[in-house]
């Protein structure tokens, strides 16, 4: 697989940046616009690793438990409450871990594709 192709690390980039933007439009608090500021930056840069790296396992298990961190943080962080907020989180955690999910299958072959050409 070449880089920069895969449509699941493409899906990953724009949810995580949807995430750290979404504190502009969403009525928030301070602690839960640092939560979806941080998971999505993470997310950002753990996706483009991922684009620049297609048979790198660890990060597209990596993208999946960010969409786990993403799916609990209103619980964890306190911000339930914060409806409009805490759908985002839980939204954008639930594509998260799906497409982490999906693309792992494709990432455990071309690992195996390079390892068995060591």
């Amino acid at each position: 697989m070449q880089k920069w192709t895969r449509w699941q690390d493409w899906a990953a980039a724009v949810v995580g940046l949807y995430a750290l933007l979404s504190p502009i439009w969403t009525e928030t608090t301070t602690r839960a616009s640092w939560t979806m500021v941080v998971l999505g930056v993470v997310t950002i840069l753990v996706a483009l690793a991922s684009l620049a790296m297609p048979g790198n396992v660890v990060s597209e298990g990596a993208v999946a438990v960010l969409g786990v961190l993403f799916f609990i943080a209103p619980w964890v962080m306190g911000f339930s409450g914060t409806t409009g907020m805490a759908v985002t989180a839980w939204i954008v955690g639930i594509i998260t871990a799906g497409v982490g999910l999906l693309a792992l299958p494709e990432s455990n072959r071309i690992h195996s594709q390079v390892a068995s050409t060591r």
